[in-house]
């Protein structure tokens, strides 16, 4: 990874003027409008309509597919699009087809009321699940974007400023989102579907920023190469081959629901059932992913797709990062980013159910949480960036996951004071902070580790692997706070940060080593 060295602090100040670093700002305000729309804006909704918190929780499992767009980047890459990529850039044409998306997606869920049954609430969850693929997809050609559009050495600035723009975007999703159902007429203990049912409608055409930016930025100089070298009939097969695996993915997890639930019932008599449901329900996605390999290798056999193609789009980019960083280094590299933001995110599922729990409003959240919290997240996140690039990345990593671990014990305190508006100021002032500044540098960490030759795909696995198992476990935070309360929750959400310290000073010896 080369280092990053400003000649001044007035000269990284004044490189945030440049054109990219403006518009990835509103590239991020875009992609920070979709999360918390699945998260904890949608949390609060549904508690809202009465459905029960170990519930609510699930459906932070819609936003997975951040986890899994490694799976379908090498399409983004590679498949061009009738029309629009001639017309726009590969990047800006998929860029702007996500963006429509998830203004549909956002759309749909604001005509679903959750409160009239099953049948709403599973075509909600179908809703949030086409937020969380769109959204993804988003992510993917943004990241791209932003990777492509400046060098190396702009890239933790780059960094910083996208977390600016897309915790905007989070404010407006967020505490935008919480101040106007409450204005119309949305509380506990008095819900109204209609003051949801505008304030997502009004989420929608917030995605209007994004688009308009999409239609008049230049497509990046290093994403114009010419890499359509198949041809539109391999391409559409290749597709179909994605569509095909999808498909074989779901039934298999269908057919394995049975089986896994009675597996879950049989193993809770020896542990507890999120212990049990956790580990079975990892095993039965690792066998779904096992099975769609093997139809993957069948399909290969009998020449339904060119094999090139699939080693170009899947196992090149992967056996390139494993050559650059050698076997071993590349594995401790995978573990550390999957686990890097494990504390932080699991943590932050059950949050603000957390926050109106122990008494405080939804207006105290969005004003305390969403919109105080925002501020000292851009702060952390500009600080983190001129760190990195004045000190290097991975001293501002390691500040950052030692200041996440500490943070979250806060929580504690506050979980025992109970509404104390003061405490909250200061756990929210001190959690943002050290968010903001973390974040900063493992993007600039995971951008530095992409080879341009692969970006879309590269970044999208290490990103996936970044949320993957923090998504994991806190679909299951709500079981989990029921059976042993707020207090060693958050002592235990803290605690799972611990190993990351020491895969970053075994890191450090080897990419300082590398640096030389």
């Amino acid at each position: 990874m080369p280092k990053i060295i400003a000649a001044s602090w007035q000269d990284s100040l004044r490189a945030f003027l440049r054109p990219q670093i403006i518009t990835i700002l509103f590239l991020g305000f875009s992609a920070g409008i979709p999360l918390l729309l699945i998260f904890s804006s949608l949390s609060l909704w549904l508690v809202e309509a009465g459905i029960q918190r170990s519930t609510v929780t699930y459906f932070s499992w819609a936003a997975l597919g951040y986890s899994f767009k490694f799976l379908w980047a090498p399409l983004i890459d590679r498949l061009p699009l009738p029309f629009l990529t001639r017309t726009l850039g590969r990047r800006r044409a998929w860029l702007l087809v996500s963006q429509c998306l998830v203004f549909s997606a956002i759309a749909l869920m604001a005509f679903i009321d959750p409160s009239q049954g099953e049948h709403e609430l599973l075509i909600m969850a179908f809703a949030a699940i086409l937020l969380g693929f769109s959204s993804a997809t988003q992510d993917i050609v943004i990241d791209a974007y932003r990777i492509e559009s400046a060098e190396p050495s702009m890239q933790a600035l780059m960094s910083s400023t996208y977390i600016a723009g897309y915790r905007l975007g989070m404010l407006a999703s967020g505490a935008g989102a919480l101040v106007l159902a409450s204005i119309l007429g949305s509380v506990k203990g008095s819900y109204s579907f209609e003051a949801w049912h505008w304030t997502y409608l009004a989420m929608a055409c917030l995605m209007l920023v994004g688009m308009v930016t999409t239609l008049v930025i230049p497509e990046p100089e290093r994403s114009k190469l010419d890499i359509s070298r198949h041809t539109t009939q391999q391409y559409l097969k290749f597709l179909a081959l994605f569509v095909l695996c999808v498909i074989i993915f779901i039934g298999t997890m269908v057919l394995l629901s049975n089986p896994v639930h009675s597996a879950k019932l049989a193993l809770a008599a020896y542990l507890s059932l999120p212990v049990s449901s956790f580990i079975l329900e990892t095993l039965r996605l690792l066998l779904s992913f096992v099975v769609v390999n093997g139809a993957i290798y069948i399909l290969a056999l009998f020449k339904f797709v060119e094999k090139e193609l699939i080693f170009e789009s899947y196992i090149d980019p992967v056996k390139d990062f494993f050559t650059r960083y050698g076997k071993v280094i590349a594995i401790v590299l995978l573990i550390f980013i999957g686990f890097y933001r494990v504390s932080d995110i699991v943590l932050g599922v059950i949050a603000n159910v957390f926050f109106q729990e122990i008494g405080f409003t939804k207006t105290q959240i969005a004003t305390v949480v969403k919109t105080f919290g925002l501020f000292m997240t851009i702060f952390g996140g500009f600080l983190g960036g001129i760190l990195a690039v004045r000190y290097g990345v991975m001293k501002v990593l390691f500040l950052g996951a030692f200041l996440t671990i500490a943070t979250n014990l806060l929580f504690m305190l506050l979980a025992s004071a109970g509404n104390n508006i003061v405490l909250l100021y200061l756990v929210i002032s001190a959690d943002n902070l050290s968010a903001g500044l973390a974040s900063a540098a493992f993007v600039a960490f995971l951008s530095n580790l992409t080879n341009i030759s692969f970006t879309a795909v590269q970044y999208a696995i290490f990103s996936s692997l970044m949320t993957l198992m923090p998504k994991l476990i806190g679909g299951y935070s709500g079981s989990i706070v029921e059976n042993i309360g707020y207090s060693n929750f958050f002592l235990v959400a803290s605690l799972m940060g611990v190993p990351v310290l020491f895969l970053l000073l075994y890191l450090n010896r080897y990419l300082q080593f590398k640096d030389n």
